[in-house]
């Protein structure tokens, strides 16, 4: 196989010292320097969020500080990468809770397996998990990485509750104004 030698034309005098390559270089950087800076100064500084942005999944309490969650599970069933684990537990009957059947004993979130799809919060019949707006979920083992019970709902704090499921009197009410 043999090789062809391509013929170039020979440089210019100015070409070969670099010079008009150094000043397109500098002519881009005093362009640069009299703009306004476009990066952010993270975290001081952090972008808008959008109003629907999906963001890390957590457990919400209702205005009383109970938890909404009774342990069915379909947000575990629902979720494609199986980054939900729950364990369901019961609630004594003397409680004052105990008309609830369930409550769960440990729910966690692998947020390295979760693609926040959003598919939990849109199963879950007692809008017990909501996707906050946070977005900066930081760790420096894989264990940190996993969202226990207790930091869901740390993360969540409370909402308002449509359903009154816990209030025995207003479930009552409704219930006899119903007939």
């Amino acid at each position: 196989m043999a090789v062809i030698p391509v013929s170039r034309k020979p440089l210019s005098f100015a070409e070969r010292t670099y010079i008009p390559q150094i000043l397109g270089g500098l002519k881009i950087t005093f362009k640069r320097m009299l703009k306004p800076a476009e990066t952010m100064e993270y975290p001081e500084q952090r972008p808008e969020i959008p109003k629907h942005y999906r963001g890390v999944p957590t457990l919400v309490k209702d205005p009383n500080g109970r938890e909404k969650c009774v342990s069915c599970q379909l947000c575990e069933f629902v979720c494609p990468p199986k980054a939900i684990r729950i364990t369901p537990g019961e609630i004594p009957l003397d409680a004052p809770t105990g008309h609830v059947e369930k409550a769960p004993q440990a729910f966690d979130i692998d947020m390295l397996r979760c693609i926040y799809c959003g598919l939990c919060q849109e199963v879950c019949p007692e809008e017990a998990i909501f996707l906050q707006n946070q977005y900066s979920m930081t760790g420096y083992t894989r264990a940190e990485m996993v969202n226990h019970k207790d930091r869901l709902y740390e993360l969540g704090g409370t909402l308002p509750d449509q359903h009154h499921k816990w209030d025995k009197k207003k479930a009552a009410e409704e219930h006899g104004n119903a007939h």
